[in-house]
């Protein structure tokens, strides 16, 4: 074993991965702040990863449909990561893109995107480098199953469509957007599609995570329930 290899598992050793995925409207993101929070953790936001290379790529006039997309123009693309507990500062170049990360049209663009080989091998680095750094809770489709399979605890959320769909069309309202809930249900179940069907790294549990349906919990009972699973697993009193 060369001295490389020696560094990277200790230092895989020494720092704590905790991944939670799922699909849209799971719960994620509020749970993965709150844990975050609760444990003293750094959180990794993996949607807003894919969001801002959406961003970039869509102010490139590059469409998720695209034949190609440029090696060159993903080069040039800098992604940076300023990790906090409980939060994440993302910034695209120098500018700080956070609030420009949530609209439909690049939600919708990520997802897109996101199924290409060429874009998930560009952001991959960028996420592995915070854990080299941070004990982090990092939520997205498949950060436990492919991004970081040497996590110790391991999560996946999931809710009944019609579930997430409400929950989604309620957090579109409160940002003063004025969606149908036909088309917010419409476009979440595509979006499921697109991500458990796809060739590279599909949504599905990693073989270890552990499953919990949110449909009838509250974030409080998930937040239990998970906080649970870390002590016991890490042997943390919370």
């Amino acid at each position: 074993m060369n001295g490389s290899t020696k560094r990277n598992r200790k230092q895989k050793e020494s720092l704590i991965v905790v991944t939670i995925d799922g699909p849209a409207g799971a719960g994620k993101t509020t749970i993965a702040r709150r844990l975050a929070e609760r444990f003293g953790f750094c959180m990794l936001d993996s949607g807003a990863l894919y969001r801002a290379i959406a961003l970039a790529l869509l102010g490139a006039q590059v469409t998720p449909d695209a034949e190609a997309i440029p090696e060159d123009l993903l080069s040039t693309i800098k992604i940076s990561v300023q990790p906090g507990v409980g939060r994440m500062k993302l910034l695209l170049g120098n500018e700080d893109v956070s609030a420009e990360l949530r609209s439909e049209e690049v939600g919708l663009a990520a997802s897109k995107f996101s199924a290409r080989p060429e874009v998930r091998k560009a952001l991959l680095g960028v996420q592995r480098s915070v854990a080299k750094q941070h004990n982090i809770v990092a939520e997205g489709r498949d950060m436990g199953a492919v991004v970081f399979p040497f996590a110790q605890v391991k999560f996946f959320l999931t809710a009944d469509s019609e579930e997430r769909a409400k929950r989604r069309y309620a957090e579109l309202l409160e940002k003063g957007e004025h969606p149908f809930y036909s088309q917010v249900f419409s476009e979440m179940r595509a979006r499921d599609h697109r991500d458990e069907t796809r060739d590279l790294a599909p949504m599905v549990p990693a073989a270890d995570a552990i499953v919990i349906d949110t449909t009838s919990l509250t974030p409080d009972g998930v937040l239990s329930i998970m906080s649970d699973h870390i002590g016991a697993k890490l042997g943390i009193v919370t």
